[in-house]
């Protein structure tokens, strides 16, 4: 499969100005920094990125302004998830055009289409564009479930290369494994899984927490692949609790407060969502210390 999307690819925040506006200007010395940390890959407009409660222009904005910042340093992979087939097209095939390198497609959201309606709606979006698609099976969100068998289908069409598994089932990854083959490759999507899901077999990580901790998700990563099993084991037990504590509610909320104790402030998240408290806020702070040492 295709290497340059192995490794640690962080799922963008989407700063915001103290208005609530997209701060589209703070895209790139946060870019800049991932990079610099070892980043292999940009992800905007996931779940962490609050694409669905950005307006279709904000989410053109973000895309454009990302690919700009990043100037094809590393790929650059934007969520394209949409409520309908016609929406979550539209979106793929402007990633497309503004020069994405891959897209992240989950199911559509709150109508819990079929299997079958699936396999549509994926096959109707590849057949649009000519880019690499990573599924997102995240049925805690989207409220259906990718299975293996639908997978296994779905990896038939040449450009679904990769699904990113975030139902937080370990098993998954070897059931993928059996059903596709070689055609297709797993991502882990589940944090708190990380090193085990690596050693189960997924070739890389999206994940919204390396906006906060880049350098040392990053250091996970290459320890296993350069079969440093013992030192990856002892990285991953210090990021434990930050990653389980991302992971227990409030993701984005966390994420964002981490970016701000971490020195890269992004502005609070979009309503509905609420920005951290301060209790809250200094018990993530603890967290992100302990995992630092």
């Amino acid at each position: 499969m295709m290497g340059q999307f192995q490794g640690v690819h962080v799922a963008l925040v989407t700063p915001m100005t103290e208005g609530g506006d997209v701060d589209s200007a703070a895209i790139p010395a946060l870019i800049d920094y991932l990079i610099d940390s070892g980043i292999h890959g940009i992800v905007p407009l996931g779940s962490t990125g609050e694409f669905y409660a950005l307006t279709t222009a904000e989410r053109q904005r973000v895309v454009d302004e990302t690919i700009r910042a990043v100037a094809g340093r590393v790929p650059v992979t934007v969520g394209t998830n949409g409520g309908s087939t016609s929406d979550a097209m539209a979106h793929s095939v402007y990633a497309q055009e503004a020069g994405a390198d891959a897209i992240l497609l989950a199911a559509p959201y709150y109508s819990l289409p079929t299997a079958d309606e699936l396999y549509e709606h994926f096959a109707a979006i590849e057949k649009a564009i000519d880019l690499p698609i990573i599924l997102y099976n995240y049925p805690g969100r989207t409220g259906v479930d990718l299975t293996p068998a639908l997978v296994a289908r779905l990896a038939k069409l040449p450009g679904i290369q990769f699904v990113k598994e975030s139902t937080g089932q370990l098993e998954r990854i070897p059931e993928i494994q059996t059903a596709c083959g070689d055609s297709i490759d797993v991502l882990c999507g589940c944090d708190a899984l990380a090193l085990e899901s690596f050693q189960a077999g997924a070739v890389g990580w999206i994940t919204g927490a390396a906006n906060v901790l880049p350098a040392e998700l990053v250091q996970l990563y290459e320890l296993h692949n350069t079969r440093r099993e013992g030192d990856a084991q002892q990285l991953s037990a210090r990021l434990e609790s930050l990653l389980a504590h991302f992971e227990d509610g409030l993701y984005t909320q966390k994420v964002k407060a981490g970016c701000a104790l971490a020195g890269h402030p992004v502005g609070d998240p979009r309503p509905p969502l609420r920005p951290l408290g301060t209790s809250a806020t200094e018990t993530l702070r603890l967290i992100m210390e302990a995992a630092r040492h």
